[in-house]
């Protein structure tokens, strides 16, 4: 596939798999342990320019689109599924930014692709994760701008946040109607951060929860149009799709090359694993399921760059992939046998991380969900 690659998407994926070889790699095992944000890998990332990678260049980025963003999510996760997870953040919010936010706001821009800002969006509340027209947060207009009240769960960076967008309800009329984005200042009074979550997998993302007691917020915190957010956060978690899918992805490859080489030396009834039949029609399938998922998902971005629709295609990238990985992951463990259930083996890494990718950016029955409507319009 990579045959078809312009040059620039070619230098994009070498120069972040030298990286995260190189950087990543040797990190991740005790990121995974020690459970600690690490904002030396962090900045390095942003060093190389990895968070601008989706943005237009007028903006600051490298205008390579979400192709762009998914090839270089493909090689961080590859390494480790945490930090393509933090790759994840700032690519998402910088680009919401650019897109939506008013000119204060887009002054972050730049201190974000720098890595001297540390984004974070709040949307998940404990009662309410998919349904997010139903969250119970507010922000109430008075005098001197906003007033925040409410709580957020599993807010991802949370715990080292600078600029927080916590999504709100700003009016009377209940469902998606009446909920804004608000901007806030990750360090103002009132922002109460839980401690971090102890998670199966996916660790040191500073992953928390934060209460909002009497949050005040300017008259212009307002990002995009005042009770209009519902349709930017639908909009955004298309792109979200895409990135997560590209994470299950790197994951998968990770798993997979393990696997084979694993079955290469490990050696029962008198020869290499590999030569078992059983072994070559997982390992036939994972390899076949691997690029077609890659297939979907580069689908889906071109789609979303030329500007097109991609509710569907971005729920069927993230359903099929993340399925995918799962039990591909799953699979490399039981070619491992006894040994994939050991910390001393990479796979039992990527069976806890890759597990959140199901539930993540909208459950995978949600996307069954998106994509039926979806059918359903498409042939109505």
């Amino acid at each position: 596939m990579h045959r078809f690659w312009p040059e620039e998407l070619v230098a994009l994926r070498d120069t972040t798999r030298r990286f995260a070889e190189a950087e990543v790699l040797p990190r991740a095992a005790a990121i995974d342990a020690e459970d600690v944000f690490d904002r030396d890998l962090y900045r390095k990332m942003a060093s190389l320019g990895l968070f601008g990678v989706a943005l237009r260049e007028a903006a600051g980025g490298a205008g390579l689109g979400a192709i762009g963003a998914c090839i270089a999510m493909e090689e961080l996760a590859r390494c480790s599924g945490a930090i393509g997870n933090a790759f994840a953040i700032p690519v998402e919010a910088a680009l919401f930014l650019d897109q939506h936010g008013n000119e204060r706001q887009q002054q972050l821009i730049p201190g974000i692709l720098a890595g001297e800002i540390i984004p974070a969006t709040a949307v998940t509340e404990p009662e309410h994760g998919s349904d997010v027209a139903g969250l119970r947060t507010t922000a109430r207009r008075d005098a001197e701008g906003w007033v925040l009240e409410g709580s957020k769960a599993w807010v991802t960076l949370g715990g080292v946040v600078d600029a927080l967008m916590v999504f709100a309800r700003t009016g009377t009329e209940g469902g998606h109607r009446a909920i804004s984005c608000l901007l806030l200042d990750g360090k103002a009074p009132g922002i109460l951060r839980g401690k971090n979550e102890e998670l199966l997998g996916m660790h040191g993302l500073a992953d928390c929860s934060i209460t909002l007691d009497g949050v005040r917020a300017p008259a212009d915190a307002v990002v995009g149009p005042e009770n209009g957010a519902f349709k930017m956060a639908m909009a955004n978690f298309n792109f979200s799709r895409l990135l997560m899918s590209a994470m299950a992805l790197g994951m998968a490859r990770a798993a997979f090359e393990d696997a084979v080489s694993y079955a290469r030396q490990r050696k029962q009834f008198g020869g290499p694993i590999i030569g078992h039949q059983a072994v070559q029609f997982m390992l036939a399938d994972m390899s076949t399921e691997i690029d077609a998922s890659r297939l979907l998902i580069h689908h889906a971005c071109r789609l979303y760059d030329a500007g097109l629709p991609i509710a569907k295609e971005a729920a069927q990238a993230k359903l099929f992939t993340t399925d995918m990985a799962t039990r591909n992951v799953s699979n490399a463990l039981q070619i491992h046998g006894g040994n994939g259930y050991s910390r001393a083996y990479r796979v039992e890494r990527l069976y806890r991380d890759v597990r959140l990718a199901q539930i993540y950016e909208g459950t995978n029955q949600i996307q069954r969900m998106i994509i039926a409507r979806q059918v359903e319009k498409e042939m109505g």
